[in-house]
């Protein structure tokens, strides 16, 4: 099947506040664009060339919007591609604070404010259920990277609070894929949403000046798609993959006054997210032969994502105070960035030769037993149609050299398979014996 080349489409997500900088950022009226103004500094003197105003153009801005509007936005159709055997991958992007967990798992202290995750996990059920010609299943994933350590969320730990497991980054020719991440079935959304907060409950998260409950860590939370369907003889497996990866935020050191252990997590938190950008511009430049997908863990899982065949979507999250501008601007200008890629989606088709043969062999079965209920209404119960034993071949070949050489004036055979044709006391025509004589030699 031809790809056909699609852009990553980008939205951008204002946090509520009641502090919103209304005469900072202005939003456009089709919304899907948002300008940001800063006055100049008078203490810098009146020859100040420093910009003062910026535009950015987005697949869609998402100002006091509830959860369910969000998904209907930016989730619904990349989830309805999967069900047919697209891989999709939706990306939170942002500073710390600025609401990358609540939109992609949400609150669990209300319904109506469930994330991203939990929503797509029920259209995938719910598709599940209305789906009456194939077989579906769905298995569950939960990748932390902390720290340039990569981290299974739904592991079994040891007592010392490691895994067994050591797991890898591994490229192969159907994609990247991380080795010795557990990857676990489940049957309904009550499991797989179990899954989810078991492994909320295993992520890193810390405290500072912007943020309570700062995730430390990079999340993908993933939802392969196995469907397989019967066409003619063969079964048909469509395999799909939903990456809903919630990053770490960016920090300025200067506002969030870590310390410590917090400040590291903090280094390397942005380290990767610089990495990430470097990607985002080198993708985006069509000169460019070599793309550095190894720089960092996150880069290197997210290389299909990125420059796969796959349909992307990034939701950039800002905060709206005057005070976290800049840091608005940062996460608007890699949002445009992101718009620059472009990604060949395909679906994932594969045939299970090993399926149809059973498929065969099942039908063979079937053909033999409504041959024999045929024969025996016809008074021919005697006829079997397996194949012929090594007993019964040796005796057709010793009677025909037997009639060849004069020895028999008649090949007499009560041959009760079907591989052989049945001779009952049948004399053999001129034609016939030709027939045996060059067949023999």
């Amino acid at each position: 099947m031809h790809a056909v080349e699609k852009k990553v489409r980008a939205f951008v997500r204002v946090k509520p506040t009641a502090q919103f900088a209304q005469d900072v950022i202005k939003f456009g009226p089709d919304n899907k664009s948002i300008d940001i103004y800063i006055k100049k500094d008078a203490k810098k003197g009146v020859v100040n060339n420093k910009q003062t105003d910026w535009s950015f153009k987005l697949d869609g801005v998402l100002h006091n919007t509830s959860q369910e509007l969000t998904y209907e936005t930016v989730a619904k159709k990349l989830v309805s591609e999967a069900l047919v055997g697209y891989n999709g991958t939706i990306m939170c992007y942002g500073q710390t604070g600025a609401g990358k967990t609540y939109t992609m798992t949400g609150a669990t202290a209300e319904y109506k404010h469930r994330g991203i995750i939990p929503r797509a996990v029920q259209q995938v059920f719910k598709a599940i259920t209305r789906s009456v010609d194939s077989f579906i299943t769905v298995r569950i994933s939960y990748l932390e990277i902390y720290n340039e350590t990569l981290c299974d969320l739904l592991s079994t730990m040891t007592s010392s609070g490691a895994s067994d497991v050591q797991m890898a980054i591994v490229d192969c020719p159907q994609g990247v894929y991380v080795k010795g991440l557990s990857i676990h079935s489940v049957s309904d959304e009550e499991d797989a949403l179990n899954l989810l907060f078991e492994g909320e409950t295993n992520r890193v998260i810390a405290e500072h000046t912007l943020n309570k409950n700062s995730s430390r860590s990079h999340c993908i939370f993933t939802i392969y798609i196995q469907s397989r369907f019967r066409v003619l003889s063969d079964v048909r497996c469509i395999n799909s993959k939903i990456n809903l990866i919630d990053l770490a935020g960016s920090e300025r050191l200067s506002k969030t006054g870590s310390e410590g252990r917090v400040l590291k997590e903090a280094a390397y938190i942005n380290k990767s997210l610089s990495f990430l950008e470097q990607i985002i511009i080198a993708l985006a430049d069509p000169k460019r032969e070599h793309i550095p997908f190894r720089q960092s863990k996150l880069t290197h899982v997210l290389k299909d994502s990125l420059g796969g065949k796959c349909n992307t979507v990034l939701v950039a999250n800002i905060c709206g105070e005057a005070l976290h501008v800049e840091e608005t601007l940062s996460s608007l200008r890699f949002a445009t960035r992101m718009k620059w890629i472009t990604t060949e989606p395909v679906i994932n088709v594969t045939y299970d030769s090993e399926g149809t043969v059973k498929a065969l062999e099942k039908e063979i079965s079937l053909l033999k037993q409504e041959l024999a209920m045929h024969d025996s209404l016809v008074n021919r119960s005697s006829v079997t149609y397996d194949p012929l034993t090594d007993v019964q071949v040796a005796e057709i070949k010793s009677q025909i050299h037997k009639y060849l050489q004069g020895d028999i004036d008649e090949i007499d055979l009560t041959v009760h398979s079907m591989e052989f044709i049945t001779v009952y006391q049948i004399p053999l025509s001129s034609k016939q014996y030709m027939h045996l004589q060059s067949s023999t030699v």
